[in-house]
């Protein structure tokens, strides 16, 4: 009877694809391909036994503007079965309108639904740069579009990261391998629940 039962649990995980769809706080910027999120990620899921193909499709730099230009590349003869979204950061470093940020991210969520591709979305938070105000509204971005479409969420990519100088890189923004070991265990644990849905 367990044999069974593991057999059918490895036959329901066969051949998963997962994209990650970010900037460089998920593209690996500044490590070597070992450390890479999508490298990480991959390797951590397999040891449980699920056989899944992280693909990084994430470009440093990118904006949500970017991501939905790209999103038909990543898509287009592709069997993609989840995507990880996380865009914003660089909108917000450029001081990009809230509210247009807000759109990008809900045409790129509209078109993976409309695929019937599962998603989870992770967070970002705001500096306060640019004030109190812009920093609520763009905060507000990511827990409202998980509510309206409701997907999978992460409230902030960089929980236990940001701002942490043993989980950065020397430039303060990017995760360094420590850094991404605890990402990718953030993210393993709602991708699973995602899996087994």
């Amino acid at each position: 009877m367990i044999i069974s039962i593991n057999f059918i649990s490895t036959k329901a995980y066969c051949n998963l694809k997962v994209a990650l769809f970010g900037d460089s706080l998920m593209s690996g910027f500044g490590l070597d391909q070992d450390f890479h999120l999508s490298t990480v990620l991959e390797k951590k899921l397999q040891k449980q036994g699920f056989e899944v193909k992280i693909i990084n499709a994430s470009v440093s730099g990118d904006t949500t503007s970017g991501g939905l230009n790209r999103l038909n590349w990543l898509l287009d003869n592709r069997e993609i079965d989840i995507v990880i979204l996380c865009l914003g950061a660089n909108d917000m470093l450029r001081g990009i309108k809230p509210s247009l940020i807000k759109q990008n991210l809900n045409k790129i969520l509209e078109l993976l639904r409309k695929r019937k591709i599962k998603i989870l979305l992770a967070g970002m938070l705001s500096q306060e740069t640019y004030g109190k105000k812009y920093k609520n509204n763009f905060d507000e971005i990511y827990p409202e579009l998980a509510s309206e479409h409701k997907i999978a969420f992460i409230p902030f990519l960089l929980e236990g990261v940001a701002l942490n100088p043993e989980y950065n890189l020397d430039d303060g923004k990017h995760p360094n391998p420590k850094g991404v070991e605890l990402i990718s265990k953030n993210l393993e644990k709602e991708l699973i629940k995602l899996i087994n849905k």
